[in-house]
């Protein structure tokens, strides 16, 4: 718990400034984030990264993660857009599959567009997010934090019924109600200190779903560890795990709140 503690206060000390911030800086953060993050989702399938597919991967990445002025740009100079850069690396990774003699499947190629898809999307909202104003990333950040703190002490102290024992063992039925509870509180606590153009039947629904959501892409992370059968997704946060267990929830809750036209 120490180790955990310490490396959540530093972990927070280096990223928030970049939050505060943002332009460039916070966007080039975001790239390093989400180059981690699909290291560790392809080695969870023991797919180096300084591979075809690794590569591929990596570079399908960084096109899904490019804001909107640098996608416009980048298709101004090849003539493609996001959308069909990502089809000619899907496409490029079947043709592997063909040259390696299917050593490389298409089971293999599936799982890394699945993860680029994963991993590029939820990290690019959390660019366009940040660019749409600090208030909207904070309020995400408060949502997923306090969901994650009301579940853990919820259902630490109430807990009785396993919410998904396949999946995730430890979570309760009593922790996930618990931790909307607790979000859904902060963010009726933020609308007092900052309040957003929204009425508070909205405000409250927003949450509501965006806790739920926040512990599926929790459940969701689980659920793709317990396959590959590892128990973290890394080990740059000692304590924590890796990128992608630090941010599963919010991979999972920055896009419903650009979908659901919150964040503007």
């Amino acid at each position: 718990m120490k180790t955990r503690i310490i490396t959540g206060v530093v972990a927070a000390a280096l990223f928030i400034p970049f939050v505060i911030y943002g332009k460039l800086p916070f966007t080039l953060l975001v790239y390093a984030l989400a180059a981690v993050g699909i290291y560790e989702i392809l080695r969870m399938k023991k797919l180096p990264i300084f591979s075809v597919p690794g590569i591929l991967g990596l570079l399908a990445t960084f096109i899904l993660l490019m804001p909107g002025n640098w996608a416009d740009q980048v298709q101004d100079w090849t003539t493609y857009s996001k959308l069909e850069l990502l089809f000619i690396a899907a496409i490029l990774l079947l043709v592997y599959s063909v040259i390696v003699k299917n050593h490389f499947t298409f089971d293999d190629a599936a799982f890394v567009i699945l993860s680029t898809l994963y991993v590029g999307i939820g990290f690019y909202y959390l660019i366009e997010t940040r660019d749409a104003g600090l208030a909207y990333i904070v309020f995400a950040l408060l949502i997923v934090w306090t969901t994650d703190s009301g579940a853990y002490f919820t259902g630490r102290s109430f807990g009785k019924r396993k919410l998904w024992p396949e999946i995730s063992p430890n979570k309760t039925v009593e922790g996930f109600v618990g931790g909307i509870v607790i979000a859904v509180l902060a963010a009726v606590i933020m609308q007092f200190i900052a309040p957003f153009s929204i009425s508070w039947t909205g405000l409250i629904l927003i949450a509501i779903v965006s806790s739920i959501f926040g512990q599926m892409g929790d459940l969701v992370e689980s659920a793709i560890k317990r396959h590959y059968d590892v128990k973290d997704s890394g080990t740059i946060l000692p304590g924590h795990g890796g990128i992608l267990d630090r941010f599963d929830s919010l991979l999972f809750v920055l896009p419903l709140l650009n979908l659901l036209h919150f964040v503007s």
